[in-house]
């Protein structure tokens, strides 16, 4: 699965600028991005639901509708409602039904966790609920591809550990899984691999160390007994400091160059209490990575 040199714009705005990059079998691949991004545009080309404007979009070799029909891609989007007078059994009876290589419905419920509700109406369904059959659905058949957008929006802590214990699976058994999402911490633990979109281009892949150690600052963070305004200047004007916030007596702090930093911090005189070094989280390092490509490109 490729896209090379894609591009889809609407109007002025550039949706997908210039995109090129590989899916490969066997991986967890995490598509992060602020909004506007290009995210949704990027998985809707994926899919056959828009075509690019320029570059070229394979799915397994060709184009992404002739593997749609193939039966080889499974979606979970978040556009689209289910149908509502219909219970849950037999909606996911009529996705295996029409897809093209079918698993069977008692095992399509069970590897969901929709069992228990199968014989339950959709519109009388949770959000949580509904976003299960919507994964019921994108795994009814033996697909090669699953996409997933936001696919745990409403889910509950324990649905939401269930379902990536299921996608883990889907991969090992040598399914690729591509999925968006505004849950950084998901990615951080589920992905093999991390991409980053800005603007519709890809700002970073790699594995979520790899995007945490590009981010190439380090967390800060230490008590103070008091702390007043000329001191929080002082604070400021830390070297190598990336981001300052001062909450009652506690400092966090981003640097790019913690070293120095706390070295400069002690020679302001101050007596640090509680004070901890430590590397970025994937979504601060996402946050830091974006906010220095917006304003490289604002210059």
């Amino acid at each position: 699965m490729s896209f090379e040199r894609v591009s889809k714009a609407y109007g002025d705005v550039h949706a997908v600028d210039g995109l090129t990059l590989d899916l490969r079998p066997g991986e967890t691949v995490a598509l992060l991005g602020p909004n506007g991004a290009g995210k949704s545009t990027t998985l809707d080309l994926l899919l056959g639901l828009r075509r690019a404007d320029s570059g070229t979009v394979r799915v397994f070799g060709g184009d992404p509708r002739e593997a749609i029909t193939a039966g080889r891609v499974g979606a979970m989007l978040q556009s689209g409602g289910l149908m509502g007078e219909v219970t849950v059994r037999e909606i996911v009876a009529l996705a295996c039904g029409l897809h093209p290589r079918p698993h069977r419905v008692n095992d399509v419920l069970a590897h969901a966790g929709i069992t228990r509700i199968a014989d339950r109406k959709v519109d009388k369904l949770s959000g949580g609920q509904e976003q299960r059959v919507r994964f019921a659905l994108a795994t009814a058949g033996a697909n090669d591809l699953i996409v997933l957008d936001e696919p745990t929006t409403g889910m509950d802590v324990t649905s939401r550990q269930a379902f990536w214990a299921t996608m883990r699976e889907q991969a090992d058994q040598g399914r690729a899984v591509l999925f968006a999402t505004h849950y950084l911490e998901e990615a951080d633990a589920i992905a093999d691999r991390v991409l980053v979109l800005h603007r519709g281009r890809l700002l970073a892949d790699g594995t979520a160390a790899e995007i945490k150690a590009r981010a190439g600052a380090r967390q800060v963070a230490f008590d103070l007994a008091e702390i007043d305004g000329p001191l929080t200047e002082k604070l400021r004007a830390l070297p190598f400091l990336t981001t300052l916030d001062v909450s009652g007596h506690t400092v966090r702090l981003q640097s790019r160059d913690a070293d120095a930093t706390v070295h400069a911090l002690y020679g302001l005189g101050v007596h640090p209490h509680n004070l901890e070094v430590a590397g970025l989280g994937l979504e601060q390092a996402f946050v830091a990575l974006t906010e220095a490509e917006e304003a490289r490109t604002a210059c």
